[in-house]
């Protein structure tokens, strides 16, 4: 054998893999399925770039609306008439346009009512027996002839919750628009699937009014027409445009809703109107109308049997209200980063006053809403109305529905969580019918952080265990969080849809990226694609490329599958059996999931340190071990002492001197050195790593030798031996059927 063969044999090693794999525990993790290439299976179109922003011509339709509405308090009946105006900005001709009708799903034959299972669901009408439903008198397609306006009618198709409209003749593409005029009428559910319904009080009914007009459905750039039925589970995709409406109510009664009032001097007391104008002005909570003045009939306008309110949203997807003759009023005023204000507004009954329940609701709008727009994106509407109704928490842009039974840290929970919802999906327009956790998990996460800046940290959330969570956050039945709401067990969407994304978001924020990172890519992405219609990958590039690291193990492990993680400590031993030269720990991946390790080691004089090892340590292997610079004994190691990481198994996490103990190393002393053959031209040297016997060729990578006992040590791979003598002065290198003696340098 020359020199060449010799070469040739380090080479082959290499081609077989010089790191061997320590004795470990069984595992089912596999590095390839965590770290595999080709996460993101389309390339960059002219819509949609690959660092997750809009692409260079990136379209969006448009829908504004000019709508009225009038309340038949008696038969809780609302008729409308919605006049839209729909641009199609994109590159297709339309020769249809489909519509959401989301009323139907209170239609007694709604696909809907057809999934609400026997036990009941919180989708749906808890059952009431009512005429629920559209009835949709005409839809007309307005054009202008000669300069005057002319209404034709146009064929529509209803399907359960959606609605074809047929034109007469195509829309053309890049621009053009088309107006249509829609009457209808539908009865509110007393209780509309947990987002809107009517909530009787001593003074009178509360009406939380919404998905209370036909809407346009999105045609966007990834699915055309967005068609998915509304079952109750899944919420809303929407366009965006300026909307404007006349409500006319009993004159009893007071309006709030979505964007701007536009005649307070109509609609209000003279009294009213500077109290208005003080709240304008207030950083405290200035009551509008009080308690005592409810049942006052001088706290409303008199001489007219009914009153019709205006509100203005610009740049909005959608707006709801709430009329009622049972509210209280109180507002103040909203600070906004740029210099602007808004208003803070809240409206409730007698029975939620109290400074420990409605009295505050105010305060916290106010307070979320700045925070919000001082973190992540300026908050864009002229008011927050925060409305006390039935429901337990529902979101629209610039008002919300919260319970008007909540109280204290309650209140505040479900106040800043409703309105975090302004941000996602009032501002990030995500498809919330596919995607409820771009929306509710995204803003379980903001929320986690308002917690601690509100008044000091008052009702701050604790971090959560995530060795107590895991069990529930990666259970095996459970569907993994990329799924469609309606696509889950109703049980899990709490999970699925708010908790561990949630979650995932906290870990990448805290654990993975650092807060400054986290910070400025969760902001870049929420100003990219603010009033526009991002998609998964959309996120997942923008906090890649802006953070600057490849996160598709995360992506992969946390959000596409469900995952499970469990690291554990597999041996522990002194370098050389002395503590003072350190020690060699082992750990092990045990689980699919891959994750950072944290490691704290705690001395057995009581010092305490930690390492942190980067999730790259399990690109290729399922076990790794590490030196850590110890000087004396150790009393424990423990991975993830700050239960940070949701591991499915935290009892393999720590180790003690005490249970435990330390294994007893192999000293390979004997062993080391160089050594020279007189048959070919080749030194090879020997040393110890942990307890591996490491072998290396002049020029030549090195190669780790099992241990087979009695001075034999092998690369099975390569099929090359080496046998030391009993003096351990020399040894024989077998490679095939050829031997080669090597004696050691003096």
């Amino acid at each position: 054998m020359n020199s060449k063969i010799i070469r040739g044999l380090f080479i082959s090693a290499l081609f077989f893999g010089s790191n061997l794999i320590s004795a470990q525990q069984a595992t089912n993790y596999n590095y390839h399925d965590a770290f595999a290439p080709g996460f993101y299976t389309k390339n960059a179109t002219e819509t949609r770039s690959a660092s997750g922003q809009p692409g260079a011509k990136y379209w969006q339709n448009r829908a504004d609306y000019s709508l009225t509405a009038s309340l038949n308090e008696a038969k809780n009946e609302i008729l409308g008439s919605a006049l839209v105006t729909y641009t199609n900005n994109s590159p297709d001709k339309l020769g249809f346009l489909w519509m959401q009708l989301d009323q139907n799903l209170f239609k007694k034959d709604s696909r809907g009512n057809a999934v609400i299972p026997v036990k009941g669901s919180r989708n749906g009408a808890k059952g009431e027996d009512f005429d629920g439903g559209y009835k949709v008198n005409s839809v007309k397609v307005i054009a202008t002839s000669n300069g005057k306006s002319v209404e034709t009618n146009a064929k529509f198709t209803i399907v359960d919750t959606r609605m074809q409209v047929d034109l007469p003749q195509e829309l053309k593409a890049n621009g053009a628009s088309v107006k249509l005029k829609i009457d209808y009428s539908f009865v509110s559910p007393l209780y509309g699937s947990d987002r809107m319904g009517v909530q009787d009080t001593k003074n009178g009914k509360i009406f939380t009014v919404a998905q209370w007009y036909p809407r346009m459905c999105v045609y966007d750039d990834v699915k055309g027409w967005n068609t998915l039925p509304y079952l109750g589970a899944g919420e809303f995709y929407l366009e965006y445009g300026d909307l404007d409406v006349a409500i006319t109510v009993p004159a009893k009664h007071i309006v709030v809703c979505s964007g701007e009032l536009l005649n307070p001097t109509e609609v209000y007391t003279a009294e009213q109107q500077k109290r208005w104008a003080n709240a304008r002005n207030s950083e405290k909570t200035v009551i509008i109308r009080s308690a005592d003045e409810v049942t006052n009939a001088n706290s409303r306008p008199v001489g007219k049997q009914t009153l019709t309110w205006k509100f203005k949203i610009k740049n909005s997807r959608d707006l709801a209200f709430s009329t009622s003759p049972a509210f209280i009023i109180d507002a103040a005023r909203i600070n906004l980063p740029s210099g602007k204000k808004s208003l803070a507004i809240s409206a409730y009954p007698v029975e939620s006053n109290g400074n420990d329940a409605w009295g505050r609701a105010t305060e916290y709008t106010k307070t979320s809403i700045e925070n919000y727009s001082k973190r992540w994106f300026e908050f864009p509407y002229p008011a927050a109305t925060n409305v006390a109704g039935n429901e337990g928490g529902m979101e629209y842009p610039g008002i919300v529905f919260c319970s008007w039974t909540d109280k204290g840290e309650a209140l505040w929970g479900v106040t800043d969580h409703e309105f975090g919802h302004n941000w996602f999906p009032m501002v990030v327009g995500s498809n919330e019918r596919l995607f409820a956790w771009m929306d509710e998990g995204f803003n379980t996460f903001i929320n986690g952080v308002s917690s601690q800046d509100f008044n000091n940290g008052e009702y701050k959330q604790p971090a959560t265990n995530m060795h107590q969570s895991a069990g529930v956050l990666t259970n095996q039945e459970m569907e993994p969080i990329y799924s469609a709401p309606d696509g889950l067990k109703e049980a899990n969407l709490g999970i699925l849809a708010y908790f561990k994304p949630g979650e995932g978001l906290n870990m990448l924020r805290n654990q993975i990226l650092g807060k400054e990172r986290f910070d400025k890519a969760f902001r870049t992405y929420v100003e990219r694609w603010a009033f526009k219609h991002p998609t998964p990958d959309d996120f997942f590039r923008s906090i890649e490329n802006v953070a600057g690291e490849d996160l598709n193990w995360f992506w992969r492990g946390w959000f596409i599958n469900n995952w499970k993680l469990d690291q554990a400590i597999a041996k522990v031993k002194y370098v050389k059996n002395d503590a003072k030269q350190g020690v060699i720990i082992t750990i092990d991946n045990l689980e699919k999931m891959p994750m950072p390790v944290v490691v704290e080691v705690k001395t057995k004089s009581g010092a305490v340190s930690r390492t942190t090892l980067p999730v790259e340590i399990w690109e290729r292997n399922k076990s790794w071990s590490f030196k850590y610079n110890s000087t004396e004994e150790l009393e424990s190691i423990t991975i993830d002492p700050d239960h940070a990481f949701p591991d499915a198994n935290p009892e393999n996490n720590v180790w003690t001197d005490a249970k435990n103990g330390v294994e007893k190393g192999i000293s390979l002393d004997a062993y080391l050195g160089n050594f020279s053959s007189a048959q070919i031209p080749v030194k090879v040297n020997f040393k110890q790593e942990d307890e591996t016997l490491i072998m290396s060729a002049t020029g030549q990578q090195s190669i780790s030798l099992d241990n087979a006992g009695n001075g034999k040590f092998t690369f099975e791979q390569a099929g090359l031996t080496v046998q030391f003598n009993e003096q351990k002065t020399g040894f024989k290198l077998s490679f095939g059927a050829q031997n080669f003696e090597f004696t050691k340098d003096k």
